[in-house]
């Protein structure tokens, strides 16, 4: 289990093979100079409730994996985030989408829950 921190205010537990791309799409828009907002629902064991922190420029984000190996990068489930990361509503962690040739834009209605301290 890896983990987000954010502006050293918010730390997110999130699978390290998630955090792994998520950290992709973040530096993608970061890197276009595109702000955005990054929302989750808090596992119950933290209250089941919502988190969502605004990144831009000036945040500071820190990416700390458990392990030592760089996962199987998924681009399905990167176009899934990041056509998340560019709605409206903002980037969200959504389950990885089963391999094959397209992307059900279904799957940006399904969040998953991951733990906050």
């Amino acid at each position: 289990m890896g983990r987000l921190s954010y502006d050293g205010h918010v730390a997110v537990d999130i699978d390290d093979r998630a955090l792994a791309h998520l950290q992709i799409v973040i530096a993608d828009k970061l890197r276009r100079r595109e702000p955005f907002a990054f929302s989750w629902r808090d596992d119950p064991s933290t209250g089941d409730g919502r988190t969502t922190i605004w990144i831009n420029q000036s945040s500071s984000i820190v990416f700390k994996y458990h392990g030592s190996r760089t996962p199987r990068i998924n681009r399905d489930w990167l176009e899934v985030l990041a056509i998340a990361a560019n709605a409206v509503s903002g980037l969200r962690l959504v389950p990885e989408p089963a391999p094959g040739p397209s992307v059900e834009r279904d799957d940006l209605n399904d969040e998953q829950s991951i733990a906050v301290d």
